[in-house]
């Protein structure tokens, strides 16, 4: 992937029409990660969560607990998923702001993956306002294009129970063979072969420079190179939020 953020402060022209939030609404435990497919995000996300005790929150678990339990935007965002199409940025970011609004946010919380475009997050900056809160630091995990699609492209899925493997990473005992069931049906997604990935990728890259420009020219951004061992990265991300890296 490009390094979007030295190209983000080293742009320059108008300043994006944006909501401004006072110092006294923004904590720093108020987070959004940001990354590729393949970066990370998640494994961070659960790190992050785990040791500064605060929920993660993806729009995906958000979307399928309220279609589980039925509320009225569950109801909505079912109707979309059903017709196999995106359900709108407008339900999705009211669901944002309702689980913002929980009790277990209080002390800070971490979007994982959330904004996804410019307008989610002009939408969820409106919503910060209304509710007192802000965001305190954007962390961006960037890995290059070739990375991503090596560790994309490796993955495995038994066809029969869902185990997952990794033929890197993660292989099976026995090549081909399901640890967990013994099926030798090990395949590879569609979604998970190498031209599906890279197309997913310039789709990514096409959204999310915008949001990293923005977030830069607010000195929100931090960019963190996603390449290493997983405790170097945690250290790196704990530091820039001011926590010491070997918090529990």
């Amino acid at each position: 992937m490009r390094d979007c953020s030295k190209k983000a402060r080293s742009r320059e022209g108008s300043k994006i029409n944006v909501f401004f939030l006072n110092q006294e609404q923004i904590t720093d435990m108020n987070l959004i990660l940001l990354g590729a497919p393949g970066a990370g995000k998640g494994t961070q996300g659960k790190i992050l969560s785990d040791r500064l005790h605060i929920p993660q929150i993806s729009t995906g678990d958000i979307l399928r607990a309220n279609v589980k339990n039925k509320t009225a935007l569950g109801i909505k965002a079912k109707e979309f998923m059903d017709r196999g199409v995106l359900v709108t940025d407008d339900i999705v970011v009211s669901m944002v702001e309702e689980r913002l609004m929980m009790n277990d946010c209080a002390a800070g919380f971490l979007l994982d993956g959330f904004p996804r475009n410019m307008k989610q997050a002009e939408a969820l900056e409106a919503q910060l306002v209304r509710i007192g809160k802000g965001i305190g630091h954007v962390i961006g995990i960037e890995v290059d294009k070739k990375t991503l699609v090596k560790r994309l492209s490796g993955r495995r899925v038994c066809r029969k129970c869902g185990a997952n493997y990794h033929i890197i990473f993660s292989q099976p005992l026995n090549m081909g063979v399901c640890d967990k069931c013994g099926s030798a049906e090990i395949y590879q997604r569609e979604d998970d072969k190498e031209e599906t990935i890279e197309a997913r990728l310039v789709v990514y890259e096409q959204e999310t420079f915008p949001l990293i420009e923005h977030y830069t020219k607010k000195g929100m951004y931090h960019a963190i190179d996603g390449t290493g061992v997983v405790d170097g990265i945690t250290g790196s991300i704990m530091e820039i939020i001011g926590q010491r890296s070997n918090n529990s």
